[in-house]
């Protein structure tokens, strides 16, 4: 009985140390499972693209293309987006910029009418967007390409990102995106910035979890057996 001794009471204290962590994981790894990533990620909202064509004869030479202080570009992208042909430029040591491919004129950074006109034309929604936030810091929301465009619709609570100086759309975060998130925080227990799930506390945590679990376990055989005397017991 040495054994049942030491394994209920390893199973009782971790499970009270952890219990509260373990729940999280369950109630989180079932929302998990509830809802598919796309749903999460808003995929579904996406506009189908349709083939486009590029029309080569249509650009003029892009060797005259320069950006800031006559910076010679490190990579050209041409693309086509709703508002026509377009060229993204890169540089070594500026950031990108958006240009008409017909005419090279500049067309970044972006207005925030601009930006609200690149996200209606990403999504399927129609309703109209309830405003354009700028926002020039990474947040847990959102930490792709700075600065950018938050444009806000109606539907539940959707915002799409868009970059200022690019007009790509980088995000796009709804309240299930933001459930999910909390969720995620809660499950990998890094609550400040929702990424790494390798760090010292989860690990403890876990290791704790597994004790606790094994001590249980290991009490199964001894709590039937001390349920089948009583039973016995009774009659």
């Amino acid at each position: 009985m040495q054994l049942a001794h030491v394994a209920a009471f390893v199973h009782k204290w971790l499970a009270l140390l952890v219990g509260v962590q373990i729940v999280f994981w369950v109630a989180s790894g079932l929302f998990f499972t509830l809802f598919p990533i796309q749903q999460i990620r808003s995929e579904n909202l996406i506009r189908p693209n349709q083939a486009q064509t590029i029309d080569p004869a249509s650009l003029p030479s892009l060797a005259a293309l320069r950006g800031d202080n006559n910076a010679l570009p490190t990579k050209l992208t041409i693309e086509r987006r709703t508002n026509g042909q377009v060229v993204v430029a890169e540089f070594a040591d500026a950031p990108p910029a958006l240009y008409d491919a017909t005419t090279l004129q500049r067309l970044s950074p972006l207005s925030a009418t601009q930006a609200i006109s690149a996200a209606r034309a990403h999504v399927t929604l129609t309703s109209e967007p309830t405003g354009a936030t700028l926002v020039t810091d990474e947040s847990a929301e959102y930490r792709g390409a700075l600065p950018a465009w938050r444009v806000q619709f109606p539907d539940g609570g959707l915002a799409v990102y868009v970059a200022q100086n690019t007009g790509a759309v980088t995000a796009r975060r709804s309240d299930l995106w933001r459930i999910y998130d909390t969720l995620w925080a809660l499950h990998i227990m890094d609550w400040k910035n929702h990424e790494d799930f390798n760090h010292p506390l989860i690990i403890i945590v876990s290791l704790l979890a597994l004790f606790s679990i094994i001590a249980g376990i290991v009490l199964i055989p001894y709590r039937i057996r001390f349920a089948r005397r009583r039973g016995i017991r009774a009659g």
